[in-house]
């Protein structure tokens, strides 16, 4: 490696190099057959610095990549920067506290999903960002002047009601408050909540009758922000506990139980039971320790709260680390058996992907079964996203979807996987040009926004 290559940080080197071009593709070659029920979009969010240069992974510019499928035809692809304030001025400082307290200068960078026929593009130090169907930006939207401070990257779409519920978390008071926008696209409710401290709370859960706030031990420091420093880092001295509250409730009807000092950025789902509420979670030992590149690997726990005794049961239930969790979005609060992550090697930085074995796993709740799809040598997945099959009459009826970045090629590929066989060799595969990594992705069905 020359001295310049020792120069670039390690989350743009590799597969986390950045792409500027934005394309619009519309010849794709297609390997299989895309079901012809997959009507919408796949979108996935990610941090791309327009200026070639972050200081973070989570600091880069955001940048969608799409592809639109109808009638079993792969229509385009497409991958448009998130048109916020540091694309007019790419000199901004995120970390300034001028720029950080106004809520219209977002990265956009983390999350993309679909409601109340809009797409939104999250990042949660900021206002969401929409985006039009062919994934080119509108404006950076306050539901109407309703939404008072930051908004998650993590919202939860209940599949029952249609509603949007989610949290902004902040380093000065109100540290955290609680959102809930209705089926319609308005937001309806702006709840301050009590938390020891200026937590970051990267996510959350939700069930059908209750949401649970994670407060943890990853805290602001803006002594270190006044310095130009990363804000956040781990505080042994900091409790680590979950808050149950109604979904309409109040600060005063949070519940709070005691669990073992932990991280999670990203909750597989959460569902009631009885007097107890059920949380699988992609559990970290802790995160930023020593570093804000201090990330232990995340390892799939359940923390089963009994809120009847007030003690939380903590079970570790696989030692493979893994990452990215999800679950079918018509389960989202409700009782799961099925469950879908991303596998990570044992070495997961950006440059090591010509090394990696990339995998997808399924894990059945019900019977303790790990099943595996493995993509073979250098071929990289991220974010597993289901989609249910037409007329599906099982959870787990459907399909995976993500994009698989190709080290020996350079190259990345839209994969469209059968869920319920977990079969290695893809339904339908799209030749794409190189996507770097990235975080977050949904399906976006036609019917919510076209």
């Amino acid at each position: 490696m020359t001295t310049l290559d020792n120069e670039i940080p390690v989350h743009l080197r590799g597969n986390g190099r950045p792409v500027t071009e934005e394309l619009t593709l519309t010849d794709l070659e297609v390997t299989g057959s895309i079901p012809a029920e997959l009507d919408g979009r796949y979108v996935r969010n990610g941090a791309n610095p327009l200026t070639g240069v972050s200081d973070h992974p989570f600091f880069g510019d955001g940048m969608v990549h799409g592809v639109r499928l109808r009638d079993g035809q792969a229509e385009w692809y497409r991958n448009r920067y998130v048109q916020t304030p540091f694309m007019q001025t790419p000199d901004l400082d995120i970390l300034d506290p001028s720029v950080a307290v106004d809520m219209t200068v977002s990265k956009a960078n983390t999350h993309v999903v679909g409601h109340a026929g809009k797409i939104f593009a999250l990042e949660e130090g900021h206002f969401p960002y929409v985006l039009d169907g062919n994934l080119d930006t509108v404006e950076c939207t306050d539901f109407d002047g309703a939404l008072a401070s930051q908004f998650t990257a993590h919202p939860k779409i209940c599949p029952e009601t249609g509603e949007m519920l989610a949290f902004g978390y902040s380093a000065f008071e109100p540290y955290l408050r609680y959102y809930r926008v209705a089926a319609d696209g308005t937001l309806v409710q702006n709840e301050d909540i009590t938390v020891n401290g200026p937590t970051m709370m990267h996510d959350f859960n939700v069930t059908r009758n209750n949401v649970v706030f994670m407060d943890l031990p990853a805290v602001f420091d803006l002594e270190a922000a006044m310095r130009g420093e990363m804000p956040i880092h781990w505080d042994d001295d900091y409790p680590s506990r979950l808050g149950v509250m109604p979904r309409n409730g109040t600060d005063a009807d949070v519940r709070w139980f005691d669990i073992n000092p932990c991280y999670v950025f990203h909750p597989m789902n959460s569902y009631e039971d009885g007097d107890k509420i059920v949380l699988d979670v992609a559990r970290l030992s802790h995160v930023w320790r020593d570093s804000m590149m201090d990330f232990p690997s995340p390892e799939l726990w359940r923390f089963t709260i009994d809120t009847s005794t007030g003690k939380v049961a903590e079970e570790q239930v696989d030692d493979r680390p893994g990452e990215f969790p999800r679950v079918a979005d018509a389960v989202v609060g409700l009782p799961h058996r099925y469950g879908y992550m991303m596998g990570m090697p044992d070495d997961p930085s950006y440059e090591s992907a010509a090394e990696q074995n990339g995998s997808i796993v399924k894990y059945d709740r019900q019977t303790g079964e790990r099943i595996q799809v493995d993509l073979g040598r250098g071929h990289v997945p991220g974010e597993p996203v289901f989609v249910p099959a037409d007329g599906a009459t099982a959870e787990d009826d459907g399909y995976l979807m993500t994009f698989v970045y190709d080290a020996d090629t350079d190259t990345s590929r839209y994969v469209v996987l059968d869920a319920s066989t977990m079969d290695a060799e893809p339904v339908a595969s799209i030749a794409l040009p190189r996507i770097p990594f990235g975080f977050h992705g949904s399906w976006i069905p036609a019917s919510v926004a076209d």
